[in-house]
């Protein structure tokens, strides 16, 4: 998920009783369940190195413990600090610092846990096992959380504000039964989202949208409605996509636009496979589309979609695409009736976390480029 959705669910964690038994409860659990994103620093070394490892050692259960030491750590030497420039314990409340690391830690594990329940997924049991797990459930970005976790914070500041106005007795523990009440409710948002995703799964299968048995399926979700789900089917021969409404029961998929023939493995595809950008992205990706666009004659200026890269005069070059069928949402309202807006190698080609690999004389790589950055 993104940091909104994780900072809110460790302050929430925080006020939902942890912050009762020590000191910095709310703190600890509102920085350890947005800590394990550090790993977006790798992106200093380039595009490729930062999706190699995000959502990496970060994220898996063995970090979990380690993370919320840190957090801890640092909060300590806080502590310590602001202690001594007051000549006096920086808090009112005690400080129990076993408490401080059982919230981080468990604070930390909520992080895991939201990432799974979006399709980028997570490996949590790296290094052991570099298996990706996802669940498919909630979109990277929702808002329903941000309005279930944000309120149950905001409603509570601001009954303390009307209570100073009025000069009522300050509570100092404020908020707990709505913050409880919250993560309840991001529980039940996934559970409720599992139940219409096992629903558009049976849809689909009922459906029969592709000529030839399906191999494997997968559901992704979108924002806000629960009822809307994107599907991904993969075929011996191809992969094709539908738009599943569960409300209404309608299921979408033209062969026509929605689907997309495997393409043939070419030596410009297999030089590319084998560059820091091809493993990278072959072991992330759950559903890779690697297709050769083809040779792009240049004239020492940059090429359309490699984010600038310049590449020398004179030459004959091979685009090789990598992109991941997941990403290839259509966020046009519901397509249904047969329409044939929008076809799946379009929305390939417009997807985020697409690479691209240029290839000279068929076999040479010349320069790398994922999402829009080249790798140097």
């Amino acid at each position: 998920m993104e940091p909104v959705t994780h900072l809110l669910t460790g302050a929430c964690i925080g006020r939902a009783g942890w912050n009762r038994r020590t000191a910095h409860a709310t703190l600890a659990a509102t920085l350890a369940a947005e800590a394990p994103d550090l790993d977006v620093l790798w992106g200093w070394r380039g595009p490729v190195e930062e999706l190699a490892h995000h959502r990496g050692i970060t994220h898996t259960l063995i970090a979990a413990p380690v993370m919320a030491a840190v957090v801890t750590g640092a909060l300590w030497l806080w502590h310590r600090l602001r202690a001594a420039r007051r000549r006096q314990s920086a808090a009112v409340q005690p400080v129990r610092w076993a408490w401080v690391w059982l919230t981080a830690f468990v604070a930390d594990l909520s992080h895991l846990a939201l990432d799974w329940a979006n399709n980028y997924g997570v490996r949590p049991f790296f290094p052991f096992n570099r298996h990706w797990y996802a669940g498919s459930l909630i979109f990277i970005v929702e808002p329903a959380l941000w309005l279930m976790l944000g309120l149950a914070l905001l409603i509570p500041a601001m009954l303390g504000i009307a209570d100073r106005e009025i000069g009522a007795r300050r509570e100092h523990f404020r908020g707990r039964a709505l913050a409880i009440a919250a993560l309840c409710g991001v529980v039940l948002l996934g559970c409720w989202r599992w139940a219409e995703q096992a629903d558009a799964r049976n849809r689909l299968i009922a459906a029969d949208v592709t000529p030839t048995p399906s191999l494997r399926v997968a559901l992704e979700p979108y924002p806000w409605n629960p009822f809307r789900w994107h599907a991904i089917l993969e075929t011996d021969t191809t992969w094709q996509t539908a738009e599943i409404d569960t409300r209404t029961g309608a299921v979408d998929s033209d062969p026509r636009t929605n689907a997309l023939f495997k393409p043939p493995m070419t030596p410009a595809i297999e030089a590319a496979r084998q560059t820091r950008l091809g493993k990278v992205y072959l072991d992330w990706s759950q559903w890779p589309v690697v297709r050769d666009l083809g040779p792009v004659q240049i004239a020492g200026v940059p090429v359309s979609g490699a984010g600038g890269a310049q590449l020398p005069a004179g030459q004959r070059w091979t685009t090789v695409e990598f992109s991941d069928l997941r990403f290839a949402y259509s966020y046009k309202e519901m397509r249904m009736a047969g329409s044939t807006e929008g076809r799946l190698s379009e929305q390939l080609a417009d997807s985020p976390l697409s690479g691209w690999v240029y290839v000279v004389e068929g076999n040479q790589p010349a320069a790398m480029i994922l999402d829009g950055r080249e790798q140097r």
